[in-house]
């Protein structure tokens, strides 16, 4: 009998999770487990997987048609290349992170206006020390520059347009629109626009080409005044041109939800900067996650059945 294998942690899983699941999908044997062992012996019959599965085993499972992630990052293609010309079709969570990054946003940019980062400093050292009103911003008016588009930029495109900025975006296809966006342009024009931003929003994947995406000429461009956000991966920054960044004053600062590598080893210079905020590459949680993820699984397992077209499908050669 085909096979659907849910590869997620049974502690995130609610019987009435997996029930939905069994009723979505009859005439299927769903395997709930995350044993190597008891994946390796259902190989052959495996046609559906959602969730986690041991990436060096894709030509193995022959029967394979479709992958769902339960995530929305698809940069593990980067270390396994020889997906892109297997017969699956990969989709991906994307949209399941939109409402609790475009808030961690909005955390970092509100925390760097009312200088969160040097109060909480002085909270811990029982120091009571008031801001000068020269260290202090709003953020009506000012301009945002979203590099990547897709369903993270585009709800941080209307929360920033709600708040009286103005939006510039950054996507791989300019001529497709977004709420909220004032200006869309290709990647080719990025340096062009860096100098209008106060704000520098990253929410591009890791693929071959965004690699190293922000390195001293990107960050040269901005303005003195401006900060860096980056919600994306690390590993599109080159982080020692960042640090100098900080240290000599090129930009204002940043806030960070990853770093390259992670964990951040306990000597780096970006812990102790004062410009900066912190956060352990968590944007993306949030208390509704697993249902927002399922719900995505379940429409695009009952469009599988029916033979229609999947929502966010990726393109394994791109990587997104």
């Amino acid at each position: 009998m085909p096979t659907i294998l849910v590869g997620i942690d049974p502690d995130r899983m609610t019987e009435e999770h997996l029930a939905q699941i069994r009723e979505s999908a009859p005439g299927y044997d769903v395997l709930f487990t995350q044993n190597e062992d008891e994946v390796e012996a259902a190989l052959a019959e495996i046609e559906i997987v959602v969730g986690d599965f041991p990436r060096d085993w894709l030509s193995r499972a022959t029967n394979l048609r479709w992958m769902q992630q339960w995530g929305a990052g698809a940069d593990w293609l980067m270390r396994h290349p020889e997906a892109a010309e297997m017969d699956f079709v990969l989709t991906s969570a994307s949209g399941v992170h939109a409402i609790p990054i475009t808030e961690h946003i909005f955390a970092f940019l509100f925390g760097l206006a009312r200088n969160f980062q040097g109060a909480i400093r002085d909270q811990v050292a029982h120091r009571w020390r008031k801001s000068n009103m020269h260290d202090l911003f709003e953020l009506p008016g000012k301009t945002m520059l979203i590099v990547g588009v897709g369903a993270i930029g585009e709800q941080t495109a209307r929360v920033a347009a709600a708040l009286d900025m103005t939006v510039i975006g950054v996507r791989r296809a300019p001529s497709v629109p977004a709420e909220g966006v004032t200006r869309m342009i290709g990647v080719d024009h990025l340096l062009d626009v860096l100098p209008e931003a106060d704000f520098v929003v990253v929410t591009v994947p890791l693929t071959n080409e965004t690699v190293g995406m922000f390195g001293e000429r990107e960050f040269r461009a901005m303005k003195p005044s401006s900060y860096f956000i980056n919600i994306g991966r690390g590993k599109t920054v080159d982080q020692a041109v960042l640090v100098r960044a900080l240290a000599e004053g090129w930009i204002a600062g940043a806030g960070l939800d990853v770093v390259d590598p992670e964990p951040l080893p306990a000597d780096s210079p970006l812990w102790d900067m004062p410009n900066v905020i912190l956060t352990s590459h968590y944007s993306g949680l949030t208390p509704h996650y697993d249902d927002r993820a399922l719900s995505i699984f379940l429409d695009n397992l009952r469009r599988y059945q029916d033979g229609e077209e999947m929502r966010n499908v990726v393109d394994k050669k791109i990587g997104y």
